[in-house]
């Protein structure tokens, strides 16, 4: 039995029967959070100081492509439609080695940790066997709580996109997971499909049916762009040969345009949205799902979406989530000629959605998302003690708005620390560096990318 208590921290549990503490202390067992209060104690327990710290549940990214990692500075100027597909899936992936998704995905979960973030759906594209066991292998030297999603190869575009009619390569994915995650308490599986936004709607259902018998979630890209199935007009199709199999263990990443009687549909039927705002707002995806589903009384969940365009910081999601829906209801309020008198969602809703909004459309609800006592000790401490974030007046407002990664002092993943003092304790940043730095060059003039 080992434990720690993290003492004399501002508590933000984000659970509604805790709620939030000042000069509380957070005792944890084995990984596991036994009891959150004021003057807690422990005589063997290792103790955290977290005076003038912020205390959250660990942020959870509900959709992004980790591999990208090494070839991150390269599509901050590319479309969605336009170069991203012509570029990334239809050259630079299939250009992946074994060793590049490990390098990308070591780095990537690396940098997740390093800004706050404890669990993450990693949607990959394993050329063969082989790239997803490297892949795999990253996150557990990481240290990441993953949902390893294990999606069409990225070998041949033609092949795997556009009205595909090949199902994802279900030996490489039943091997994959007993090899390396059914006994890995860090680790679970998700399927990528593509929908029948991108295969014919057999391969849809096949792919989907395999999830559910593999008990694994279903993570989809549908709704965004011009994809065919997302066309509003004659030709509009919403979720397709899909409607009747949405649930709880669907995941659609994306969404943007969705109807709002589909959207409402998705909702009711207990599937969930992970929006990505930033490369959204750049590649031409369209306006974020956020405002319908909250309007079917639902909550979207934050993602990064591709480390190649933009930073892997949560934080960043969740103030531009934010502020383009308040926009957005501002705007309206302005045409009906009168002033603002109040914003829409709150700081605390944006937080939710990096936190337990994405532990629940990964299915980790009764294990992440909150500080709760039953739950795992994915835990975040942030300075509060900086002449950037002093004086914390609103905790919640500290950290959505005052915040950034250099003020992330010390990170806990299933109750052991990864990162203290703000420094990442894994000594692979290290030793790995040289190794990533020339993976990421090797690919880009492999691929004749001209930056």
């Amino acid at each position: 039995m080992t434990q720690t208590i993290i003492q004399h921290g501002t508590v933000v549990s984000l659970d509604p029967e805790i709620g939030q503490l000042d000069d509380a202390d957070v005792l944890i067992e084995d990984g596991e959070i036994l009891e959150i209060g004021r003057g807690l104690s422990a005589s063997n327990a290792a103790v955290i100081d977290a005076t003038d710290h912020i205390v959250i549940p660990g942020f959870v990214d509900s959709h992004i492509h980790l591999a990208q990692t090494q070839v991150r500075g390269i599509a901050g100027d590319w479309s969605l439609m336009g170069e991203y597909f012509e570029h990334m899936l239809g050259n630079i992936t299939g250009l992946y080695q074994p060793e590049d998704m490990y390098l990308g995905g070591l780095f990537g979960a690396l940098e997740k940790l390093h800004t706050g973030t404890t669990t993450a759906l990693d949607w990959s594209y394993p050329n063969s066997l082989e790239h997803g066991e490297r892949a795999v292998d990253a996150l557990k030297d990481a240290g990441l709580r993953t949902v390893y999603t294990y999606g069409p190869p990225g070998d041949d575009a033609a092949k795997w996109w556009f009205e595909s009619d090949v199902g994802l390569p279900e030996e490489n994915v039943r091997a994959l997971y007993e090899e390396k995650i059914s006994d890995d308490d860090l680790l679970s599986l998700a399927l990528g499909l593509r929908g029948p936004d991108f295969c014919v709607d057999e391969t849809a259902l096949s792919d989907l049916e395999l999830a559910r018998e593999m008990d694994a979630l279903a993570t989809i890209h549908m709704g965004a762009a011009l994809w065919p199935s997302s066309v509003y007009g004659e030709d509009y199709q919403g979720f397709g040969c899909l409607e009747e199999e949405l649930g709880p263990d669907v995941n659609v990443a994306h969404g943007n345009h969705f109807s709002q009687e589909d959207v409402q549909l998705a909702v009711d039927a207990g599937a969930s949205f992970s929006s990505t705002p930033e490369v959204e707002m750049q590649m031409g995806h369209g306006i974020p799902v956020t405002d319908k589903v909250l309007e079917a009384g639902g909550r979207p969940a934050w993602g990064v979406d591709v480390c190649s365009a933009v930073s892997g910081d949560m934080g960043s999601q969740m103030r531009l989530g934010l502020q383009l829906q308040r926009m957005f209801d501002n705007q309206a309020v302005l045409e009906g000629h009168e002033e603002v008198g109040e914003v829409s969602i709150s700081c605390r809703d944006t937080l939710e959605m990096a936190t337990i909004e994405g532990a629940k459309a990964l299915g980790l609800e009764d294990e992440i998302g909150s500080l709760t006592p039953g739950k795992r000790a994915d835990v975040v401490m942030l300075r509060t003690n900086d002449f950037t974030t002093a004086p914390s007046h609103d905790p919640i407002q500290t950290v959505v708005f005052q915040s950034d990664p250099s003020h992330i002092d010390t990170v806990l993943v299933d109750g052991e620390v990864v990162k203290r003092d703000g420094e990442l304790l894994n000594p692979l940043v290290d030793e790995e560096f040289d190794r990533f730095v020339e993976s990421g060059h090797r690919l880009i003039e492999e691929a004749g990318i001209d930056l």
